[in-house]
């Protein structure tokens, strides 16, 4: 019986169809999930949902109809702090996947060690969503920021860019660059000129701050892409900083309760705020390459 304080998710669409787009060698997607049987990977009670059952095997499917050749893993929230699914997924696949991981403050030096050597190359901190944000305040972020920074990590944060009016103080004082997905997680109807966007695409100029192209279901006023109403928001990112810019599939869309948009429709949307090709290789391959290590 499904329980309502954990809503049971419906899935990606189960037929994905190829973009219309060419997708050069090497196109990494930067952002996903895998979920395995509950009874090997147990869900963290703090989640605020229940994922269908999303193996390795059905995202590497994905990958083909895609055209896409490397991953990122990210830690779901649904798993807390305890990385075992993650982690198993790199033991097989380490020259073809990376991870970002999920920690606490009690992790141990040799711990973070190990997952670098298995393919972790950050963190992740969700705000935004039930139990995602292991940490009790700021300082402590700042203080895990420091103990990473030797690992060549970076922290990558969940976050209504809307509720940050002072962003760009705020994370440009953290040890370590900053990652930000599904383009700052802003609600389409706050506009690009709201002062937290504003200050948002101030830090992504600096240059110590990386974006996820990512989920434009989530931010969007449409039931159905095309989703034009993200499309001044992509590119004005895409604008500020080429050389910062990620594209990754967000799937299996989980904590997601609306239509679920077609994968092959997410990466056609790249095309609307990249319209040149070698920007898009350069979001496609070449800046994943250089912050995760893929060679």
């Amino acid at each position: 019986m499904e329980d309502d304080r954990y809503p049971l998710c419906p899935g990606p669409d189960p037929e994905p169809r190829a973009p219309r787009i060419e997708i050069p060698a090497g196109a990494c997607d930067t952002h996903a999930h895998v979920f395995g049987p509950e009874e090997k990977y147990p869900l963290s009670p703090r989640r605020g949902y229940t994922p269908p059952p999303c193996p390795l095997e059905d995202y590497f499917r994905l990958h083909r109809i895609l055209g896409i050749e490397r991953g990122v893993l990210v830690q779901a929230s649904a798993y807390g702090t305890d990385n075992a699914m993650i982690m198993d997924a790199l033991a097989g696949e380490s020259g073809r996947l990376r991870a970002v991981a999920a920690v606490d403050g009690s992790v141990t030096d040799a711990e973070l060690e190990r997952m670098n050597e298995a393919g972790v190359r950050g963190i992740r901190i969700n705000l935004a969503d039930p139990g995602g944000n292991p940490f009790a305040s700021f300082d402590e972020i700042g203080l895990m920021a420091e103990r990473i920074q030797s690992l060549g990590w970076h922290m990558e944060f969940l976050i209504h860019v809307n509720d940050f009016p002072d962003i760009r103080k705020t994370f440009s004082a953290l040890a370590v660059d900053s990652v930000f997905g599904h383009l700052g997680y802003i609600p389409t109807s706050e506009g690009t000129g709201h002062p937290g966007f504003r200050e948002f695409l101030n830090l992504v100029r600096d240059g110590r701050a990386w974006v996820k192209l990512t989920a434009p279901n989530r931010i969007t006023g449409l039931d159905r892409p095309p989703y034009r109403d993200v499309d001044p928001f992509g590119r004005a990112l895409v604008e500020a900083n080429p050389d910062r810019m990620l594209w990754g599939s967000d799937w299996p869309h989980v904590y997601f309760f609306k239509f679920c948009p077609n994968d092959g429709d997410i990466l056609d949307q790249l095309a609307d705020w990249a319209p040149d090709e070698a920007v898009r290789r350069k979001i496609l391959v070449d800046n994943p390459a250089a912050l995760y290590g893929f060679r």
